[in-house]
């Protein structure tokens, strides 16, 4: 599985992994340092899931770096730059 292999490179290097997955992925979370799980649901919804997950991390994060969420920096640049 490519998704594994990323995994072990960044371990390589000395990173932090942060999984999102579901359950039943005893494997992934095995290999994972810090763990986000998301119920087994239809795979249908699982992407929705994983996206709420991922936005709630990044605005805690933000927060305890002290950024102002509300203003975020280079947003209009990102938006209307293709």
């Amino acid at each position: 599985m490519e998704t594994m292999s990323n995994i072990k490179e960044v371990k390589a290097r000395k990173g932090t992994i942060i999984g999102v997955t579901k359950e039943g992925m005893a494997k992934t979370i095995e290999e994972c340092d810090e763990v986000i799980r998301i119920p087994e649901i239809d795979q249908t919804f699982t992407p929705l899931f994983s996206v709420i997950s991922l936005q709630l991390l990044a605005y805690h994060m933000a927060i305890a770096r002290g950024c102002d969420v509300n203003k975020p920096r280079n947003l209009a640049k990102s938006v209307t730059v293709e």
